[in-house]
């Protein structure tokens, strides 16, 4: 009677032994891979957010109906560098040493490892809170340009119009329904170097004229100005791009061309930095892909 041949333990595993093991080799690969895209990925970000765009959120109701409570608005930090602030820009900017005061000067820690901790961790944190969209901070503002150096800009016409250069601006399709022009006399022309702004919903909004005893007048300098407000991107239902509106491209009101130029060219810079950025990343991602294939 023949007998059963004993299994040769020398052979070599099954097919799908093989094909298992070449997975959780490619999936350990992965594993000590995605740290590094992490990272990658997370320093690019900050860059566009630094350099860029940020996103803000909005905290209160002086820009309605334009930018409503709990928006979040894109902020392009490139433009100003292409074409000069217009009038009918929403801007963000800091109000330090215009509308604030600046903040009284910090006590560093003694301990070393807690003013490391104070110049690295803590603005690195900030940073990365801002990707998610922030609001802006006490002594941020996000309001409409309504002059710009040389403008004189008062109010009101017999009609209520405020006037840039004397052109009236007809404004109703951008002020909160049934608000005036302004509540408030004045009349200035903008020093060089800054911006007399005010908010959409004039009743409510602390702004330019708010601040006339303030150094400056009321005006804030265009050196503060963190970026042009261009679209709003969150709720989705209010998403829009923020264009300048024709009022400013009147004849004598400063803007004109170069305001319409800016308003269709501002929202592609961004675009346009962030597919530089996605063409690399895009590479790199690719070749990270072919080699856990061949592992």
């Amino acid at each position: 009677m023949a007998g059963v041949a004993a299994p040769d333990k020398t052979a070599a595993p099954p097919r799908t032994g093989r094909a298992a093991l070449r997975r959780a080799r490619r999936n350990r690969a992965f594993w000590r891979e995605l740290p590094v895209l992490f990272v990658i990925a997370l320093v690019i970000a900050l860059l566009i957010k630094s350099f860029v765009v940020q996103a803000f959120y909005i905290p209160s109701s002086s820009m309605e109906n334009t930018l409503d409570i709990g928006d979040k608005v894109l902020v392009n930090k490139l433009v100003y560098d292409f074409r000069p602030i217009e009038p009918g820009d929403i801007v963000v900017f800091n109000g330090v040493g215009s509308w604030d005061a600046p903040p009284p000067p910090g006590h560093p820690s003694s301990d070393p490892l807690v003013r490391l901790y104070e110049v690295t961790l803590v603005p690195l944190y900030h940073s990365i809170l801002g990707l998610f969209g922030t609001a802006p901070g006490q002594q941020d503002y996000i309001k409409r340009v309504i002059g710009v150096p040389g403008d004189r800009v008062a109010c009101c016409t017999s009609g209520g119009d405020v006037t840039v250069n004397g052109v009236p601006l007809s404004e109703q399709s951008y002020l909160f329904p049934g608000n005036a022009p302004s509540t408030s006399q004045f009349s200035i022309t903008v020093p060089p170097g800054r911006l007399w702004v005010m908010g959409d919903h004039r009743s409510v909004s602390y702004d330019s004229r708010g601040h006339t005893e303030d150094p400056g007048g009321g005006t804030i300098p265009e050196s503060m100005v963190i970026g042009r407000a261009f679209m709003t991107v969150w709720p989705p239902s209010r998403w829009r791009i923020l264009s300048i509106p024709g009022t400013f491209a009147q004849p004598g009101v400063d803007g004109g061309k170069a305001a319409a130029l800016g308003a269709a060219a501002a929202p592609f810079l961004p675009l346009g930095a962030g597919f530089i950025i996605a063409v690399p990343m895009t590479l790199l991602q690719r070749r990270l892909r072919r080699r856990l294939r061949r592992r």
